[in-house]
C-alpha cells in the first residue's frame, strides 16, 4: 500500500537527518566527558605524588559531577526511538465525572507543566477547554525541549485520582479519570501535504476567559480532516487566522502519529504487553486518601510523596518504564 495523500516523500530523507542530529547530540557530551575523565586521571596521578587537600576535594566534585553526567547519558541513550528526540504535544482530557473529573484534569495539566519547567523546557497552551465550575475539560500543551517526546511517550494513559473530593459537602472520597496522550511535534523540515479539499473547516465563539473580543467574535476554529476524522481545534488567540495556523499545526502532528501508528500497527498487535489507552485501563494511581502514595501499575514502582510528584517530580516513573521497555525489547 502507497503513502497516503498527506504524506510527502521528502520525509524519509529528513527523518535522516534529524536522527543524525539526535545522533550527534548524544555522540558529542561523550567525547566531552571522555576529555574530562582523561583529564582528572591526570590529576589524581599527580595528586598521588604530592598530595594537595585542597585540589583532592575539586577531583572529587569532579567525579561526582561525571558520574551524574554519565547517569543522564545512560538514560539518553534508551531513547532510540525515531521520533524521541523531537518536542512533545500533551493532550489532556477529563473522565467522567464532571467537576471533580475537570479538577484533577488542570491538576495533570500543572504537573506537566512544573515537570518541563524543572527540566527548562518551554511550554504552550495551544488549546484549553475550560469547565463549567473549576478546572478543565480538555488541553493541549506543546513542551519544547530536547527528548521531551521520548520521555512523556511514558505518559501516554489513564491517570486514576482517588481522594476526598474538595467538591463534595459530605466528604466523601471519590475516583477520578484523567487520559493523556502524547504526539511527537512534527518539525518544520518534514513536508506533509494536505489537501483543502480534504479539510472542513468551522469557526465559532470561543468559551471561557479571555476578554470580550475573543467571546464576542467568531475567532475559534476547528479543522475536520476528512479522510481519517481527525478533529483539532483552537481558541486561545484573538485572531481567527492564528488559530486557524495554531489547528493546522495540530492536524499535521496527528496526520504524522497516524501514519506512524500504522507503520507500527503490526508489531503492536504481537505485543501483548501493550494495553489500549481507555479509560479502563489506567497507568497509574494518585492516591491522596487516606494514605499517600503514586503507583504505577507498568513498573510497580510506589513514591508515597504524592504532593512532590503532583509538583512534577515525574522522572522516577518515566525512567522505570524506559528501562522495562528496554530490557523487553527483542
Amino acid at each position: 500500500m502507497g503513502a497516503p495523500s498527506f504524506w510527502n516523500d521528502q520525509h524519509g530523507a529528513q527523518g535522516v537527518v534529524q536522527q543524525v542530529k539526535a545522533l550527534r547530540s548524544i555522540v558529542d557530551p561523550v567525547e566531552k566527558i571522555g576529555a574530562r575523565v582523561k583529564s582528572a586521571l591526570e590529576l589524581s596521578e599527580m595528586l598521588d605524588a604530592e598530595p594537595e587537600p585542597d585540589m583532592e576535594q575539586d577531583v572529587q566534585a569532579e567525579i561526582e559531577a561525571l558520574a551524574h553526567e554519565l547517569e543522564r547519558l545512560r538514560l539518553q541513550a534508551l531513547l532510540a526511538g525515531p521520533d524521541d528526540f523531537r518536542d512533545a504535544q500533551v493532550e489532556i482530557s477529563a473522565g467522567a465525572g464532571g467537576t471533580e473529573a475537570q479538577d484533577w484534569a488542570q491538576m495533570i495539566m500543572r504537573m506537566y507543566t512544573r515537570w518541563a519547567e524543572r527540566r527548562g523546557f518551554d511550554v504552550e497552551i495551544l488549546d484549553l477547554s475550560e469547565g463549567e465550575e473549576a478546572g478543565i475539560k480538555g488541553a493541549v500543551l506543546e513542551i519544547k525541549g530536547q527528548y521531551a517526546f521520548g520521555f512523556l511517550k511514558a505518559e501516554t494513559g489513564v491517570h486514576r485520582l482517588v481522594r476526598i473530593s474538595p467538591f463534595d459537602a459530605q466528604a466523601r472520597r471519590h475516583t477520578s479519570f484523567a487520559s493523556i496522550f502524547v504526539y511527537p511535534v512534527v518539525n518544520d523540515e518534514i513536508i506533509i501535504d494536505i489537501k483543502d479539499d480534504d479539510l472542513r473547516i468551522d469557526v465559532y465563539r470561543a468559551s471561557g476567559a479571555g476578554g470580550q473580543h475573543v467571546n464576542k467574535t467568531s475567532s475559534a476554529v476547528r479543522i475536520t480532516h476528512l479522510p481519517t476524522g481527525i478533529v483539532c481545534a483552537s481558541q486561545q488567540e484573538r485572531s481567527q487566522h492564528k488559530n486557524k495556523q495554531t489547528a493546522m499545526k495540530q492536524l499535521k502532528n496527528r496526520l504524522y502519529n497516524f501514519e506512524r501508528e500504522k507503520q507500527i500497527k503490526k508489531k503492536a498487535e504481537l505485543d501483548a504487553t501493550k494495553a489500549e489507552v481507555s479509560f479502563g485501563s489506567q497507568i497509574r494511581s494518585y492516591v491522596f486518601q487516606p494514605y499517600t502514595m503514586v503507583n504505577d501499575h507498568r513498573t510497580e514502582l510506589k513514591i508515597p510523596d504524592v504532593q512532590k510528584v503532583m509538583d512534577g517530580a515525574i522522572d522516577p516513573f518515566i525512567e522505570a518504564w524506559l528501562r522495562q521497555e528496554a530490557g523487553g525489547a527483542s
